[in-house]
């Protein structure tokens, strides 16, 4: 009897260097999620000629914020995605060109979407990276500063004061995913990184207003952004997710007095000021979806 223990013993020893061999050849998964703006794109200057559909060099810009994407998407396959999610976040959602797209990454387009910028966001992403963004409302020398709606949309979460950016931060933050990489001008860069830490930036222009800035040739700022991406997501271990303690405080200034008014009659909303709200929300989730019907009734 002891003799048949020991041979199966035996056996199951040696078959312990195959059956890891197994494991380690199965394949390791990598999610990246990529949340793509236009205004941080290198060469745009003006909403009336690059970033607003109808423009004099829209269709060439959306084209341009297609390509900083695919760098993106390259860096993250350079750095070991297996699998890549990308959010057309600017305008009316519809402006990555869909044929140009690097095939190897999946699109969520068009609104409205519960979690707005970040739709698809998940517990399984591994790292998040944010194409094109600009600064917030009120941020000094930045190009097309604003927050979401603009003309003095703002944002505060738990009584702090947060760019889209920020608020994306929050919402990947609630899965806990790392913001890894931004893209946009130096000031945007600034911004998150005073409020997340020390994540990658690339700065593919050089804010001179609201309007004038240097900029980056497209090539080299998508060079830039393929080798930050990499970067970023390589140090995804040491970069913490931005958390927000629950309940969350939802507070909007809205751009239009009767909005806040609007909003006021809903239950659990309470009206600060003439355009100001709050909203207490369980979760990153729910605070994404009350703003996100407050802020469409009147869009879409």
């Amino acid at each position: 009897m002891r003799c048949h223990v020991l041979i199966t013993l035996l056996t199951l020893l040696a078959l312990v260097p195959t059956l890891h061999a197994a494991h380690a050849r199965q394949p390791k998964t990598l999610k990246v999620y990529i949340s793509a703006d236009m205004e941080g794109v290198s060469g745009v200057s003006t909403w009336k000629v690059q970033a607003q559909s109808g423009g004099r060099e829209f269709e060439k810009f959306a084209r341009l914020m297609t390509l900083e994407v695919n760098a993106a998407i390259a860096g993250a396959f350079d750095a070991g995605a297996t699998d890549v999610l990308v959010s057309d976040s600017h305008g009316d959602a519809q402006n990555i060109d869909v044929e140009l797209l690097d095939k190897r990454a999946r699109l969520v387009r068009a609104w409205p979407r519960p979690l707005s910028m970040m739709q698809g966001i998940d517990e399984t992403i591994g790292a998040v990276v944010f194409i094109g963004y600009h600064a917030g409302e009120d941020a000094p020398t930045a190009i097309l500063s604003h927050t979401m709606l603009g003309d003095g949309f703002k944002i505060k979460l738990n009584g702090k004061l947060v760019p889209e950016g920020g608020f994306n931060a929050a919402i990947a933050g609630d899965f806990g995913v790392p913001v890894v990489f931004l893209s946009g001008d130096q000031t945007a860069g600034e911004e998150l990184k005073r409020l997340l830490g020390p994540i990658e930036t690339v700065a593919v222009k050089q804010a001179v207003g609201f309007h004038a800035a240097t900029m980056l040739h497209p090539e080299e700022a998508q060079r830039l952004i393929r080798e930050g991406v990499k970067r970023g997501i390589d140090r995804r271990a040491s970069l913490a997710p931005y958390k927000v303690d629950h309940p969350v405080e939802l507070e909007l200034t809205l751009t239009q007095t009767v909005n806040a008014e609007l909003a006021s009659y809903l239950p659990g909303v309470k009206r600060l000021s003439g355009n100001t709200v709050l909203f207490t929300a369980a979760d990153m989730t729910e605070a994404s979806k009350f703003m996100e019907a407050v802020t469409g009734l009147n869009t879409y």
